[in-house]
């Protein structure tokens, strides 16, 4: 690849600023742009609501070619290229995916034949067909922005595995510059990354993965009314709106019933619902009109919702990959929020069933992973932060077992586990 212009942390502030009305940047935005503007395949790990689109919108003004940015949700490549297009530049963003009539992706790849898009957002499917690849091919794509980028893994969470494929499409490329971004990746799953993608000695940016207006805590019980019962009576009491994940679309659909009767505006969302009923109940709570969501995991990525003030796990997550990437999606405001799992060790049981066939021993390495989160008694967001790489020594006093150490050594009071209230130690 041609040696890149020389660009200084000016340069790319001057041209978000008069591109995008950036009055500055963010942490790690202009070190990864000034990554890729020298050539360097690059990894951002950072936080939703960080910016990570605006490291590829700006670095693709600065570069001389086409940018290809492979996004796993149709929504969110939609409001991507809305985004872009209505900025003041002659730039274009176009998108090619499959819900597009045949006039639409033929209109759209002539742009990009013709090199008149600046920005072209494909969905992982898309990678499979000849006809796209032929198109990408005849293009001069000089970077190429993989977002979701956790979705290589198979280690971490919404492992997709048309993701396997990118790699290849990279090399057949040319191999262009290389950014991947996410907002959660421990150290195993940027290996695997890194690794998938085939990136060259790449550069790492690290956002801290800390979270400190999150209030973290595990309530344990014996049996599953007792639990059931608890998770009802705190979402009911809970400031709103909120999350709530189950294992499986029957305790889905169980919990949001039995929360209903509460008089809690609810819904339920889940796989087994039809695409238009899915998408109408999202829209729905995004926009504020319920309390609360109780969902399968298929309810998640592309969920953007400022204020949601707590996400509450019916059943143990599969990884600490996936119950951190879950749980961010509380207080993203910056407000106090919560996020509290409720344990029976009986709930290990639906997860070690999804355990078979290949990558077993992997699946049950994670799952005892959470185990030991849900079981630590020393400082919750420690043991969390320290998973992802973050140097971070609690006590972080905002945790159930910082609290309760804390009240143990003031005046003889501590935590009910079971509904959070203080009560007396005899």
């Amino acid at each position: 690849m041609p040696k890149q212009q020389k660009f200084t942390g000016e340069d790319v502030l001057e041209v978000a600023r008069q591109n995008f009305s950036f009055e500055e940047l963010r942490p790690g935005q202009e070190e990864a742009i000034l990554s890729l503007l020298e050539g360097h395949d690059t990894l951002a790990v950072q936080p939703t609501g960080s910016g990570k689109s605006a490291i590829y919108q700006i670095a693709g003004l600065m570069l001389k070619g086409t940018v290809l940015v492979i996004s796993p949700l149709i929504a969110l490549q939609k409001d991507q290229v809305d985004s872009i297009n209505a900025q003041d530049t002659e730039e274009e963003a176009v998108v090619i995916n499959s819900t597009q009539k045949v006039a639409e992706s033929r209109e759209a790849r002539g742009k990009v034949e013709e090199g008149d898009a600046k920005y072209v957002f494909v969905a992982p499917e898309q990678l499979r067909k000849e006809d796209i690849l032929s198109t990408l091919g005849g293009a001069k794509v000089v970077l190429v922005a993989v977002d979701e980028a956790h979705c290589i893994s198979q280690w971490g969470h919404d492992f997709r595995p048309d993701y396997l494929r990118i790699g290849e499409v990279i090399e057949e490329l040319g191999h262009p510059t290389v950014l991947a971004l996410t907002a959660t990746a421990s150290k195993r799953v940027r290996q695997e990354i890194i690794a998938s993608l085939g990136m060259k000695k790449p550069k790492l940016f690290l956002q801290g993965f800390d979270r400190p207006n999150i209030y973290l805590r595990v309530d344990h019980f014996q049996e599953k009314d007792e639990k059931l019962e608890a998770i009802v009576h705190r979402a009911s009491w809970a400031e709103k709106p909120g999350i709530i994940y189950a294992a499986t679309r029957k305790g889905a659909e169980e919990i949001a019933a039995h929360l209903a009767e509460s008089g809690v505006d609810t819904l339920f969302y889940h796989a087994g619902l039809k695409a238009q009923e899915r998408e109408e109940i999202q829209d729905k709570f995004m926009s504020g009109n319920a309390d609360v969501i109780v969902a399968t995991n298929a309810f998640g990525m592309g969920v953007d919702k400022a204020n949601v003030r707590f996400v509450y796990h019916y059943d143990i997550c599969d990884s600490l990959d996936s119950y951190y990437q879950e749980i961010g999606r509380a207080g993203r405001d910056g407000e106090k929020a919560e996020a509290v799992l409720f344990f029976r060790t009986e709930d290990l049981g639906i997860q070690k069933f999804h355990t078979g066939g290949e990558f077993k021993d992997e699946k049950r390495e994670r799952l005892r992973l959470m185990q030991e989160y849900a079981d630590t008694s020393s400082c919750r967001r420690e043991h969390l932060l320290q998973y992802f790489g973050d140097e971070f020594e609690g006590p972080c006093g905002n945790c159930d077992n910082c609290e309760a150490q804390t009240d143990r050594s003031d005046n003889g009071i501590e935590v009910d586990p079971s509904v959070g209230t203080r009560r007396e130690v005899a």
